[in-house]
């Protein structure tokens, strides 16, 4: 498999450069070591085998988890799995296959992943909830949630 012959992490010696040297990252993400993703590629084949690479797209697509670090190089790949696949299956089979030889999170080390990841120890998804602006907490104000025809206040946040 090319992700275990060519592609891996290389070695680190502290923060990345890119996180120590801005204040929006530093010291929030030291311990972030990259990104996770999928993405579709399009794939040509006969129709009679293109159902189950049907997805979201309308077309036969190819679904590829890659990772990769703050140089933007690739840490891993893996290929194959069919376009209708959902990006959680793909990445759960990652971690928990030995045999891809996933590089996991160390201690404190964590991914940064989209939406479509559980958010566990290692893995970094966005909050599902309401949006709010880095602005609101900067200033001292506490950001508002509105249900319905309520307002509550949110008194602590957790990263």
């Amino acid at each position: 498999m090319m992700s275990i012959d060519w592609v891996g992490p290389q070695p680190t010696n502290g923060v990345h450069p890119y996180i120590r040297h801005n204040r929006k990252y530093y010291p929030h993400f030291k311990d972030c070591i990259g990104a996770i993703d999928e993405t579709h590629i399009k794939a040509y084949i006969s129709p009679d085998k293109q159902t189950r690479l049907i997805g979201r797209k309308g077309y036969a697509t190819q679904n590829i988890m890659a990772a990769c670090d703050f140089d933007m190089c690739f840490t891993f790949c893996l290929l194959g799995w069919e376009g209708s696949a959902h990006d959680t299956r793909i990445f759960l089979d990652a971690i928990r296959n030995p045999s891809f030889n996933f590089s996991k999170p160390q201690g404190d080390e964590f991914y940064f992943v989209d939406v479509g990841h559980p958010n566990m120890k290692g893995y970094l998804a966005p909050y599902k909830g309401e949006r709010h602006h880095l602005a609101q907490f900067e200033h001292g104000q506490s950001p508002k949630m509105h249900k319905k025809n309520s307002t509550k206040h949110i008194h602590h946040l957790e990263v």
